[in-house]
């Protein structure tokens, strides 16, 4: 379900949203729904590459499944901080499941 806000925000930023929708060909409300969105991606980014925040809790940030998540932040250049035996624990249960 979608919501209707009213923000406010400085010149610089509103005529730079509406130089963007009108090289776009799109509407002001796009814009601000594609930069919250990009917005999302950066802060979990930005999180998991301090140690504020793990894959899981970066990927919610960025509303974005982990294994996309995981695709970002190698994409943003950010090594994993998931370290050898984390990973072959993870296969292991993995292999028990199956």
């Amino acid at each position: 379900m979608t919501k209707t806000m009213s923000i406010r925000m400085d010149r610089e930023n509103f005529e730079f949203l509406n130089e963007l929708t009108k090289e776009q060909r799109s509407d002001l409300s796009k814009a601000v729904r594609d930069m919250v969105t990009r917005g999302r991606v950066l802060l979990g980014v930005e999180r998991y590459k301090k140690g504020e925040a793990s894959l899981g809790r970066a990927a919610e940030l960025a509303g974005v499944p982990v294994g996309q998540m995981m695709t970002l932040l190698t994409e943003f250049g950010v090594e994993s901080r998931i370290e050898d035996d984390d990973y072959l624990q993870g296969l292991a249960v993995i292999r028990k499941a199956w």
